[in-house]
């Protein structure tokens, strides 16, 4: 085979797993970014390697091997990604002043196709929408490195315990304890216990009208009648994080710069396989609505219960990233 031939199969056999390549550093890193970027270095390697597979593992599978190593490297040079709510303070009072913190390496959106389609078979798509959302992979950032691995590999690939054991070059007992180990501390986190609605069912869809209403006749009052009672409202890179609906209301009477209807308008979009809206907002007496915030949330039947807003120093350049325009008109 010449290594032209060899480098076509490669590719023809490597590409169609990109997408969930990407998804899986994305678990393991809580970045976009960088899951692209090892996705990238993951490629290299395998078709550096390539003259040397043998097969004995799917394509699939071999990938995700080579993946899995190349992140824990990363992680062993970077801090974990967290969200306010993460950081281990108490909610925050919502008439203290806002404060940001630029060091902190956040947790970020993900901005995968969206899982929601019909097009997947039924079950691998609800698992897919699980494995990234936010609460999950919020979670998961408290684990250290191999047990995040571990659990990801296990309980997200559905890999059998001794094939984790030979990725990460460790025993089956090991895997199997360090399993237990990030099971268990996923099962106390409040945030995955969260029960979301049917996704794009007809209680979605009428709380998500209401919302996006709201929001655009800034009618504070119905906002906050829209949150459960122990809702919590984030919004890294700003420290401070916010419970219940009243104080939620109280941050956003405060702080929001919209000042009546018309000021905000919301469109929607998927982050983490969860309803998302791109928020956009008047400056002052332009009347051009520009990127503002993207807002990612927890719709359970009784109410929304998180809502994480995301702010970066290019807007636009993240709403495109989810494929909003940068104007919505």
């Amino acid at each position: 085979m010449t290594t032209a031939t060899a480098d076509a199969e490669f590719l023809e056999q490597a590409e169609p797993y990109r997408r969930e390549l990407i998804a899986h550093c994305y678990r393991m890193m809580g970045s976009h970014h960088d899951a692209e970027d090892l996705v990238q270095e993951t490629m290299v390697r395998a078709w550096r390697g390539y003259g040397g597979y043998d097969r004995r593992a799917s394509m699939r599978t071999w990938l995700h091997k080579i993946a899995t190593n190349t992140c824990l490297t990363a992680l062993g040079s970077s801090s974990r990604r967290p969200l306010p709510s993460g950081l281990g303070t108490d909610p925050s009072d919502p008439r203290a002043p806002l404060l940001e913190d630029h060091e902190v390496p956040w947790l970020e959106p993900f901005a995968g196709d969206d899982t929601r389609s019909g097009t997947a078979d039924p079950a691998a798509v609800v698992t897919e929408r699980e494995s990234v959302r936010l609460a999950f992979v919020a979670a998961l950032q408290h684990l250290p490195d191999r047990q995040r691995a571990v659990l990801i590999l296990r309980d997200v690939l559905q890999w059998r315990a001794a094939e984790v054991a030979e990725t990460l070059g460790i025993t089956v007992a090991t895997a199997n304890s360090l399993l237990q180990r990030a099971r268990t501390q996923l099962k106390d986190s409040e945030r995955v216990q969260h029960s979301l609605v049917e996704p794009d069912s007809p209680t979605e869809r009428e709380l998500l009208r209401r919302y996006v209403d709201a929001f655009e006749n800034y009618d504070v009052d119905a906002i906050v009648k829209l949150f459960t009672d122990k809702a919590i409202w984030e919004m890294p890179p700003f420290t401070g994080w916010y419970q219940g609906p009243e104080n939620i209301g109280e941050l956003i009477r405060g702080n929001c710069p919209a000042s009546g209807p018309g000021d905000q308008i919301l469109l929607p979009t998927i982050a983490n396989g969860q309803p998302a809206f791109g928020l956009y907002m008047r400056q002052g007496d332009d009347p051009t609505h520009y990127p503002f915030q993207l807002q990612v949330l927890d719709v359970t039947a009784t109410g929304v219960a998180h809502v994480t807003v995301f702010f970066t120093d290019d807007m636009t350049a993240l709403f495109h990233r989810f494929g909003l325009p940068a104007r919505p008109h």
